[in-house]
């Protein structure tokens, strides 16, 4: 098991720029925001620790790894939703960290419970709808396979993981049975066959094709922060819902972050995973790709703040995503979910 590095988050930070570089930490990333090299520079500014890259899709990356065994340069894989960390786990790729400070920083449900893995940001999968032709929108999962939304509903295909980790929460949260009539129920009540991204679903309420979709919370702010085609102009008539607000709390997926078994660095990947728990860092994520922190109690994003505060799932952890996903895609399958 890897132990943690000695030495506390405002030691970490307050570190010379100017010290010798100690090591390299090499990274296999599928998360594709430019954005994210400030992150790096600052960790390298503060850690004297050089930070090489390697992006790529999840998938591609899990299996170059598993090909390079013993002999991969990865220290850290970096990825997004909570059923491709899970992937690479199942793979035997990931060590146990024992770390005090990432512990202490990352709540019990976004992480993984020997440690192989840490949420280092959270993204909420929402119901946005169309204010002035939805007076009543759902109010929670559930509630998306009413008859009552019959032909209204935008949603992503079976083949997208985000869908997959819902219904592999739904799964764990209501059981198998439920899920499988809660998949029938919203499968009855799309307005269109899926197609395209979450952009898509929410470019799907301004253009009057649907009146209700689900996607990721930042894809939305993205829109009012950005000028996003299809979607910017026509944001002002979205309004959102965080459900189950009064049950389990809102569904919430991860950006994850884990050190390889076989990591060639692995001191320096851990004090890498550390800063990425740093109020700095979290606030990085919250700023610059509009995702909610990992870390409870850092300050969000100023266009986050827009959609609010919400009550999370913390019941259901985000290690039953992978655990059910092949069973989320079955079911998929059975009710003809394209």
């Amino acid at each position: 098991m890897l132990r943690h590095l000695h030495y506390s988050l405002s030691a970490l930070l307050l570190l010379s720029a100017a010290a010798p570089a100690l090591a390299d930490v090499n990274i296999y990333s599928a998360r594709h925001y430019d954005r994210d090299d400030e992150l790096y520079a600052a960790f390298t500014e503060a850690t004297g620790i050089e930070v090489n890259r390697i992006e790529g899709d999840s998938d591609e990356l899990i299996a170059r790894m598993q090909a390079e065994g013993a002999n991969s340069p990865a220290d850290v894989f970096l990825t997004v939703d909570a059923g491709r960390i899970w992937r690479a786990d199942e793979a035997g790729l990931l060590a146990a960290v024992d770390s005090d400070v990432l512990n202490a920083r990352i709540p019990d449900y976004l992480r993984h419970p020997d440690g192989h893995w840490f949420a280092v940001s959270q993204r909420a999968r929402v119901i946005f709808y169309a204010k002035d032709r939805v007076d009543t929108p759902p109010r929670s999962y559930e509630e998306l396979a009413d008859p009552a939304y019959a032909g209204q509903i935008c949603i992503r295909s079976s083949s997208n993981v985000y869908n997959q980790s819902l219904l592999a929460s739904i799964i764990e949260a209501d059981g198998p049975e439920a899920a499988q009539d809660w998949a029938e129920g919203v499968r009855a009540n799309m307005a269109r066959e899926p197609q395209g991204g979450d952009t898509d679903q929410l470019r799907g309420i301004v253009s009057g094709e649907c009146d209700i979709a689900v996607a990721n919370t930042y894809y939305f702010v993205r829109g009012l922060a950005e000028d996003v085609d299809g979607l910017s102009g026509g944001i002002d008539n979205i309004g959102w819902v965080f459900p189950n607000q009064g049950g389990r709390g809102t569904h919430t997926n991860i950006a994850a972050a884990a050190i390889l078994k076989t990591a060639p660095n692995p001191e320096d990947a851990v004090a890498f995973l550390e800063f990425l728990t740093t109020d700095f860092a979290q606030q990085h994520f919250a700023n610059q790709n509009y995702e909610y922190p990992a870390v409870p109690g850092v300050a969000l994003g100023q266009d986050v703040a827009k959609l609010g505060l919400f009550v999370p799932d913390t019941a259901t952890g985000v290690a039953a995503y992978g655990e059910n996903a092949a069973q989320a895609q079955q079911i998929f399958n059975t009710v003809g979910w394209p």
